[in-house]
């Protein structure tokens, strides 16, 4: 054994997010998956004392004063589809990795085929450079018929069906493209590494080799990517880290709203959202969705409430529904969809403390509309009214939008950009607003309620639904 030299022991590494112990365990302590420790060798290397200095090598550019660097070789190129433009911040930065996580059928490869075909014709002011497709987990013939079917066919859009990293590299040189797609990450297979397809090793190798492709080029690359039964992106966390942009594309298999969510992105915001519309011909944005999360009605119905709520940088209106059903059950039931179960739970706490409404022996159901999630604490009030309406079988006014977050001690705490969410409630018709104390400048024409408690809302309920009754 070499002087310094370390003696080679065996290590464990996860199958799935790739952490190593020193021994083996039957649960990874990172990732919590079962079963998925393997026993890899670890090689002996000189120890830290023996590792001499790093000599200074050859820069492939000098480095330059800040001002001098060119910006126009890193401006975004539109995509030509507006609503994923808006999630990745204007567009495609040339030599970007973007990854494209989602659960299969969910339409991952209609959209990447048609930001394929906009940028080979042109369309998406790329110049109408070449969009070479490489999908390795259908056939060249089943990716042309759903190209026909969503009339994604042009000449300056070129499909390979390969799962072999070498043979992706090759179609690179000879199509020389402007953009690369690669459908999927997880079923490309690098010669270099060991592994199967979709192992961490394999995952590993051919997002590095196609990272370091995207940056010498200059080259667009976009990935597509599996997840777990958990919505995480499947494989090892580094593929996160390596790419520079990361979507989530969301949707229910019932519904055809789908939502591009941004997660990562070194170019742009990350927390924005783009709508789009899952059709037979293919997929098309949304530029103005909130009529997709609605039901518009003449007369207020019980157990309803329409809130705003804002996705990213976009204000959206949003519809919760309740019913509230006599139980016979020892413990009545709470189903919620669409909203945090845990701030639902919390709201009926506080709205049968603090608003004496009785819901313990009742049956509480409370949902969104659209399939639409809400998360965040702003909706908190609509969700406590649309209930209390529900169980008084008060209808609100068709014309009023409830904002506000519900502390425990039945307060209602304001919350943020108030005037850019009734702005947007304004410009859809609704006239009259519940809102928090100090919530900052209101629309003029938007008429406000200031509510400082949860006594207050339900207050405006019984009143409002009186003079409804007397007129």
């Amino acid at each position: 054994m070499p002087k310094n030299a370390r003696p080679t022991r065996p290590s464990y590494r996860c199958t799935e997010c790739g952490h190593e112990v020193a021994k083996w365990v039957g649960r990874c302590p990172e990732c919590q998956a079962w079963g998925s420790m393997e026993e890899t060798a670890v090689s002996s290397r000189p120890a830290l004392s023996a590792v001499t200095r790093v000599a200074a090598g050859a820069p492939a550019a000098p480095a330059r004063p800040i001002g001098e660097v060119d910006v126009e070789a890193a401006r975004a190129r539109p995509t030509g589809v507006g609503e994923l433009d808006r999630v990745l911040g204007g567009g495609l930065v040339p030599g970007a990795v973007v990854l494209l996580a989602g659960e299969p059928g969910v339409g991952k490869s209609t959209l990447l085929l048609e930001v394929a075909h906009r940028w080979a014709s042109g369309t998406s002011r790329s110049g109408g450079s070449p969009a070479l497709y490489v999908t390795g987990e259908e056939s060249a013939g089943q990716v042309r018929l759903r190209a026909e079917r969503t009339g994604a066919v042009h000449d300056a859009l070129y499909l390979a069906a390969e799962s072999d990293l070498a043979n992706l590299l090759a179609h690179v040189d000879a199509v020389r493209p402007g953009l690369l797609v690669v459908d999927s990450v997880q079923t490309m297979q690098s010669p270099d590494a060991e592994g199967i397809p979709g192992g961490v090793t394999q995952v590993r190798a051919v997002t590095t080799a196609l990272v370091s492709l995207a940056k010498e080029r200059g080259l667009p690359v976009v990935l597509v990517g599996h997840v777990t039964k958990d919505g995480a992106v499947a494989g090892p966390r580094v593929l996160e880290h390596l790419v520079d942009v990361v979507l989530h594309f969301e949707g229910d298999r019932h519904s055809t709203l789908r939502l591009v969510r941004g997660v990562k992105n070194r170019f742009g915001p990350a927390d924005e959202v783009g709508c789009f519309e899952l059709r037979d011909d293919g997929i098309a944005g949304v530029p103005d969705p909130s009529g997709l999360f609605m039901t518009r009605r003449e007369a207020g119905v019980p157990g309803t409430a329409v809130t705003v709520v804002v996705e990213g940088k976009r204000p959206l209106l949003a519809e919760v529904q309740a019913l509230v059903a006599g139980s016979g059950l020892a413990t009545p039931r709470r189903a919620v969809s669409g909203l945090d179960s845990s701030r639902v739970a919390m709201v009926l706490a506080v709205l049968e403390r603090r608003g004496r409404v009785r819901l313990s022996d009742a049956d509480v159901f409370t949902a969104t509309v659209g399939g639409m999630r809400v998360t965040e604490p702003a909706a908190d009030l609509a969700v406590a009214l649309a209930v209390a309406s529900a169980a008084r079988d008060l209808p609100l006014p068709p014309d009023v939008v409830v904002l506000g977050e519900v502390g425990l001690a039945g307060e209602v705490r304001r919350v943020t950009g108030a005037g850019r969410r009734l702005a947007e409630a304004q410009r859809l018709g609704y006239t009259r607003a519940l809102v928090p104390p100090d919530s900052g400048p209101l629309p003029p024409e938007m008429r406000a309620v200031v509510v400082p408690d949860i006594g207050a809302a339900l207050r405006f309920l019984r009143d409002n639904a009186a003079d409804a009754e007397s007129s």
